[in-house]
């Protein structure tokens, strides 16, 4: 049924065609018949040339715009200001390791952009360990658990069964202790790291456990040791790892302190309460230390290590997924830096975005100082100015026009006298100033801090709608002004702000009252 149908599209396109191509040839034997008449016959051909070669210039000139465009960007759309267009975007990373790479080249673009020279030396100097990482040969394997559980111990058994015995330290960093070891039929190195033990009491333990968590994030394993059910301390240290989008294992250690049955029992349980977030597998019964056991008229028997289905699944897994782990290691690691770094930039373009808005709140305020307009619902010195808003614009990368700015200034200014805010904030800035202060200088300073004030408050309010990529949100622009409004009401906020009011608009007033009636000084012979 596909085929009739397109090719009675074709041929309707091509009566058309024929149909266009007919009139147009009949318009112009009908204009050469015309000018017949009306031009001697040497004339006739000229003119018709002359006529068609101006209308297919004048048709050029309006034409030429779009095919321009349509030879830059073929078929393609050119892409609106502040939108990427296809081109400009880089191609998508063929594997994790493409995808973290691109990951730091955002976070030097970041860099650039970061003038505080600690934080931007901190976020440095963590994107060159980043780096480092990527290019690493070792898979890292995180050990967690409380003191009692036999963490280290379950480390020390690992060492001797892979290494023969435990050598020294390969590094440390605080309270963490790590080791190098290799497996067979594993092509990189293992680097083990011992944390410190975690829940223990006082603002030390805390500060060790924080150090442990910590190094969770640089993990491309993490394993943690209990020696019984999870208590619910433990249970939110699970909840804690296995959100952290890495391979986790649960180890059931001093399974030589209870029975068979007893074991099968627990490991079901910490299945059930692990289910959903690791595997079954990955629930593993150990013995790290075993108690000796007394021999009559001989010295104790000291049985070995129960920890062989530990180092399996461990060797299983980063025989299988190591590469995985480390690529996916990296790529979490670099979004968390590409995170800070646009932290960092955000944080300084909202201080930046606040001193614009403090600049023109007090050049609000002095304008209607020094020119009160008495009667006028302020509305117009209420709304931020174009300028204003294409400065703030600026920072935060969009480029507007004065006629675009205009317009967004006045919709703000619509809405804080929808609203009442105008009248609300004029009351609150009448109340707080009636103090001591002579009619005329009360009223000229009500005005202008009312409109410094105003002015704060839209300018806050265009600082989250540039915050938000030019979106005002869900409750639009009356609920962003509103929550300005609010937050400017509150007691701290608005007690700093007439602080400052008073020492940069109503002391000048009052300086200048005072001068306007002094008597005039007698001019000097």
């Amino acid at each position: 049924m596909k085929a009739p149908a397109r090719l009675w599209l074709w041929l309707g396109g091509g009566l058309l065609v024929l149909v266009v191509m007919t009139a147009v040839l009949q318009a112009i034997n009908n204009l050469i018949w015309q000018l017949s008449y009306l031009l001697p016959a040497w004339l006739v051909g000229p003119f018709t040339l002359l006529l068609f070669g101006g209308g297919a210039l004048l048709a050029a000139r309006f034409a030429w715009p779009w095919l321009d465009t349509l030879r830059k960007h073929g078929w393609r759309l050119p892409a609106r200001h502040g939108d990427r267009s296809a081109a400009a975007l880089p191609p998508p990373p063929g594997n994790r390791q493409e995808a973290a790479q691109q990951q730091l080249q955002a976070v030097d673009q970041l860099l650039e952009r970061i003038r505080d020279a600690v934080q931007k030396e901190a976020l440095q100097q963590e994107r060159q360990r980043v780096a480092a990482e990527l290019e690493r040969g070792d898979l890292v394997v995180v050990v967690f658990g409380t003191g009692s559980a036999g963490k280290t111990s379950l480390i020390r058994a690992l060492l001797n069964d892979v290494v023969g015995q435990v050598g020294a330290a390969m590094g440390s960093t605080g309270a963490c202790v790590s080791y190098r070891l290799r497996l067979q039929n594993l092509s990189r190195g293992l680097k083990l790291v011992d944390t410190p033990g975690i829940l223990e009491a006082g603002s030390e333990g805390q500060r060790r456990e924080q150090l442990a968590r910590s190094e969770a994030a640089n993990a491309d394993l993490l394993v943690l040791v209990v020696d019984g059910d999870l208590r619910a301390a433990e249970q939110d240290v699970f909840s804690a790892l296995s959100q952290l989008g890495k391979r986790l294992l649960l180890v059931l250690n001093k399974c030589d302190l209870r029975g068979q049955e007893e074991e099968r029992r627990l490991l079901a349980l910490l299945r059930r309460r692990c289910q959903g977030r690791i595997a079954a597998e990955d629930v593993i019964a150990t013995s790290s230390a075993p108690q000796s056991v007394p021999m009559p008229g001989g010295k104790p028997l000291q049985p070995e290590p129960e920890i062989d289905a530990l180092l399996r699944r461990i060797a299983q897994v980063l025989h299988s997924d190591g590469e995985e782990l480390i690529a996916d290691n990296i790529l979490l690691q670099s979004r968390r830096l590409s995170d800070a770094g646009r932290r960092l930039l955000s944080e300084q373009r909202q201080q930046d975005a606040e001193s614009v808005v403090d600049r023109y709140s007090w050049i609000s305020a002095g304008v209607i100082a020094a020119t009160p307009l008495p009667g006028v619902d302020l509305l117009g010195a209420a709304a931020v100015n174009a300028q204003m808003v294409v400065e703030i614009g600026r920072i935060y990368g969009v480029s507007l026009s004065r006629a675009a700015a205009q317009e967004l200034a006045v919709s703000v200014g619509r809405t804080l006298a929808s609203l009442g805010v105008i009248k609300g904030g004029m009351g609150l800035i009448s109340a707080a100033l009636s103090l001591n202060l002579p009619a005329l200088v009360l009223s000229r300073a009500v005005q202008a801090v009312g409109a410094g004030w105003l002015t704060r408050v839209a300018g806050r309010s265009f600082i989250t709608y540039f915050q938000q990529d030019q979106d005002w949100g869900d409750g639009g622009i009356q609920e962003v002004v509103q929550r300005q409004y609010d937050l400017n009401r509150r007691d701290s906020a608005l007690q700093a702000f007439l602080t400052a009011a008073f020492n940069r608009v109503v002391e000048p007033l009052q300086r200048q009252q005072k001068q306007d009636r002094l008597p005039p000084q007698p001019k000097s012979r």
